[in-house]
């Protein structure tokens, strides 16, 4: 059995008898650059929201992606009855439905908003479309078997949305479920046929009923796991984290994308301290650490440089990285005396980076107010107990 009671192969040594005093600057370069660069690579998902006036839209979207775009701005009108939404990870195409009365077909009058669309630039384009419906209609209309066919012709997937669902729950098992007009209307949508009974081929991927609101007016998400399984399913290869990033419910899709920067991060540590530092020279470690905070910023798609003043971002910079808590931690291990040596340097970046992905999410969803996240830092700061654990995962990993 390995011995995992302390690391192995720590030097011993001791700081200069003056060492210096003063902290060393902290450069935020390092975090703005990194998330520019995540934030590049990750490019933007574009989703089109397709329904008539009424039908829920906006609603579905600013609770699936936490945006509300009728405060936010007006968009960009393209063309009528088509706007485009759109912020560094998310696009939105808000289609209307077919306007009743419109001497131009709902085939052809979409197919010409799709040419207008096609005209933008690649990192603008359609890459999955929700289709919007009121759960409780009773059919399809022919304008909507019309415009979901015109979609699937122009290689578009579409996921037929039911919105406004009034969800029941069984006193007994709390299992939720639609009512009965909605479960009829589902059944009709899996398997559609026409007024006299002959089949119809309506191309949509799948039928997912939806709610944003209860029936006593409170939020309610549900289905909209679903939704989000379902659009990240369709998602070409290369937009699939943008949509991670851009959708604000599933926060283990975050962490599955954050965990490999971590492990990344740590790695460049290990290899920047393979010949020891004594802490004062620990500073070292700064750029790596906050180039894999400004990762991790971009993944939980926080505007960390407009929501913090460079001055504030620098502040946080010096609490988080490099020697401040090489400092306060190096003192505790055993054996280590005064250097940061490789498995030190991979086990403080990984803690780091551990305690600053749960600080993005608590910012990212609302619990913290991103004017007092230096302050709140301390409450989020890797402990002792948590580098020595990540010490001894790295033993356990290497026996």
């Amino acid at each position: 059995m390995t011995d995992i009671s302390q690391p192995e192969d720590v030097p011993v040594t001791t700081e200069p008898k003056n060492p210096t005093s003063a902290s060393p600057e902290i450069d935020e370069q390092p975090f703005l650059e990194a998330t520019a660069d995540a934030k590049s690579r990750y490019g933007r998902f574009n989703l089109a929201v397709i329904g008539g006036s009424g039908v829920g839209k906006s609603s579905l979207v600013n609770a699936v992606f936490d945006r509300d775009w009728a405060k936010v701005g007006k968009g960009l009108p393209v063309t009528r009855g088509v706007q485009y939404f759109s912020d560094e990870s998310l696009g939105i195409w808000d289609v209307e439905g077919f306007e009743i009365g419109s001497p131009v077909p709902p085939g052809e009058q979409l197919s010409a908003h799709l040419k207008t669309i096609a005209a933008y630039p690649a990192n603008q384009q359609i890459a999955v479309v929700w289709y919007c419906v009121k759960a409780t209609d009773d059919r399809l209309t022919p304008a909507d078997v019309a415009m979901i066919r015109e979609l699937d012709a122009a290689g578009l997937p579409v996921i037929l949305v039911l919105t406004k669902v009034d969800w029941g729950r069984n006193p007994i098992t709390g299992n939720r479920s639609v009512p009965k007009g909605v479960e009829a209307f589902i059944d009709w949508l899996e398997s559609p046929v026409d007024a006299e009974g002959q089949p119809l081929s309506i191309p949509y991927e799948r039928v997912i009923p939806t709610s944003t609101v209860d029936k006593h007016g409170k939020d309610s998400k549900h289905g909209l796991g679903e939704l989000l399984s379902e659009t990240l399913a369709l998602s070409p290869e290369d937009e699939k984290d943008a949509f991670r990033i851009a959708q604000r419910l599933n926060l283990p899709w975050k962490r599955e994308m954050a965990r490999p920067v971590i492990a990344g991060a740590s790695a460049l540590a290990a290899t920047a301290a393979a010949t020891p530092l004594l802490v004062a020279d620990a500073i070292a470690l700064a750029p790596i650490q906050l180039g894999m905070m400004g990762r991790i910023a971009a993944i939980y798609d926080l505007e960390l440089k407009t929501m913090m003043s460079a001055g504030a971002l620098a502040q946080l910079g010096a609490q988080i990285a490099g020697q401040a808590l090489a400092r306060s931690v190096i003192k505790l291990i055993p054996g280590a005396g005064t250097v940061v040596n490789a498995g030190v340097a991979a086990a403080l970046t990984a803690a780091t980076g551990e305690a600053w992905l749960q600080l993005c999410e608590q910012v990212h969803t609302g619990k913290l107010d991103i004017a007092k996240i230096s302050e709140s830092w301390g409450d989020f700061a890797p402990s002792f107990l948590d580098v020595w654990r990540k010490m001894l995962e790295q033993r356990i990993a290497k026996s």
